[in-house]
């Protein structure tokens, strides 16, 4: 069975340029993991601005590589941390990231396995996203943040309300018997 929500796209085998990075989620404690989420998403946003090459005389080439690679850094973090924090570990799959580099967009793409337990609960705040004003909901979760509850969904809401990416997302039942949900997010930033 597969389920998809919001803007998500299939991406042509033979796309421009591409990176692959791949995570075995028992390599190492997940605690240890968070260091290389954020070095992966450095390495990520690296790679992109070499195809965005800045004069150093025109201040807007300046900015333009810099704000894409703040965007990248930040998307790609995100996107690694959530993959890491969901996972269904007990399966030992890998998680990957993909950064796909389209001529208008960016596309990002994390697939990884999902626990059935919060299966349910991601997908009902997938609907609230897709068909709330993220504004509204951003100060919303702040708000239950702060009453210590888990999974804020602050970094999705950040990534629309101010990189303005359309997110998507694809779940696959790949088992029924124990249940194996393969989930993909998506992540399409304009560029």
């Amino acid at each position: 069975m597969t389920q998809i929500f919001g803007n998500f796209i299939e991406i042509p085998p033979a796309s421009n340029e591409f990176l692959v990075i791949a995570f075995s989620p028992s390599s190492i404690p997940i605690k240890n993991r968070w260091r290389n989420n954020g070095l992966s998403a450095n390495f990520m946003a690296d790679y992109v601005t070499t195809f965005f090459p800045n004069n150093e005389d025109d201040l807007n080439s300046l900015n333009r590589q810099n704000e894409i690679k703040s965007a990248v850094s930040f998307i790609g973090n995100e996107l690694l941390e959530n993959a890491m924090k969901f996972s269904d570990y007990a399966l030992n799959k890998p998680i990957t990231i993909q950064l796909y580099l389209k001529s208008d967009r960016l596309i990002f793409v994390v697939i990884n396995t999902i626990t059935h337990q919060v299966l349910e609960p991601f997908q009902l705040f997938i609907e609230k996203l897709i068909n709330c004003d993220p504004q509204e909901l951003y100060v919303e979760q702040i708000e239950k943040s702060l009453e210590n509850e888990s999974s804020s969904g602050l970094g999705y809401l950040t990534m629309i309300n101010d990189y303005l990416a359309q997110l998507g997302w694809r779940f696959e039942t790949i088992q029924t018997e124990p249940k194996i949900v393969t989930v993909t997010t998506m992540v399409q930033l304009v560029i």
